[in-house]
């Protein structure tokens, strides 16, 4: 086949398969030694994400980015090799970045949102919290939107933009709450005495806090009632449980000392001519 070829041409073609043979060794090399070296770095960057306790979605995307990052520069160092123009390369993959940027503009606020979220930890997963006019738990958090379950069941979706620049108030994050009752008794009661009965209710229920001690303030004059302001410490998780269940204890310990727990009334005066 090759035997009516110039010698001249036969040289250049084996010097041509030759190059074309290193390149392609050095192409083969390049891309083992990088992977092997993308994988040590993986493996400390992983490292290091379990100590600084980086949460599991913000882990597992930016594990994904810094590996697409790695390969995007082991490709250009195997472009290098094979003397392809880099600065065109990277003009075109800017140019690209940016278009994609100005269509995605939501979607980068979002994802913006979520890295603060993620990185600042405001809230976690299983933490109940009041945002955007929603008061529910958190079943999920990813890159770009907050799951949130309301108490009544209906799933709100935010986006991590929105929230990372709102107000939330995260109602699971301290250990303990502070339990506010609102209890009223007729004019003329006792003030004393009410206060003693209440406080020796509250003492019944060993969810209450010791310390710092559940009080009872006289806190309003009412329309029909002497308001007092109940207020005890507990356990976050017991804060609705410990309400309920002394608000009827305290209904039932009124009746057995026979303080009248008053409603609404007026005085009517007739003026007859």
């Amino acid at each position: 086949m090759f035997e009516n070829l110039d010698p001249d041409i036969l040289d250049k073609i084996q010097l041509y398969g030759i190059e074309i043979g290193i390149a392609l060794i050095k192409v083969i090399l390049i891309f083992i030694i990088g992977r092997i070296a993308i994988l040590y770095i993986m493996k400390a960057i992983k490292k290091g994400f379990q100590k600084w306790e980086i949460e599991q979605s913000l882990n597992s995307f930016l594990s994904s980015l810094f590996r697409f990052i790695l390969y995007i520069v082991l490709i250009l160092i195997i472009a290098q090799t094979l003397d392809v123009k880099i600065a065109a390369l990277l003009g075109v993959l800017g140019a690209a970045g940016l278009a994609i940027g100005l269509a995605l503009q939501g979607s980068l606020s979002n994802f913006a949102g979520g890295i603060l979220i993620l990185t600042f930890k405001p809230f976690k997963v299983d933490s109940i919290i009041k945002a955007q006019d929603f008061l529910g738990v958190v079943e999920k958090i990813d890159i770009l939107h907050t799951h949130v379950r309301t108490f009544d069941n209906q799933l709100v979706i935010m986006p991590n933009g929105a929230l990372a620049n709102s107000n939330i108030t995260n109602l699971t994050a301290k250990d303990t709450r502070r339990v506010d009752m609102a209890v009223g008794v007729a004019y003329g009661s006792d003030i004393q005495k009410v206060r003693k009965v209440l406080l020796e209710t509250l003492a019944k229920d060993e969810r209450i806090n010791a310390d710092p001690a559940p009080v009872v303030l006289f806190s309003n004059f009412g329309d029909s009632s002497l308001d007092l302001s109940v207020r005890c410490w507990t356990a976050t998780n017991n804060l609705w449980p410990v309400y309920w269940d002394n608000m009827e204890a305290i209904n039932n310990a009124f009746n057995d000392h026979n303080i009248e727990i008053p409603f609404p009334q007026r005085d009517l005066h007739m003026q007859t001519k």
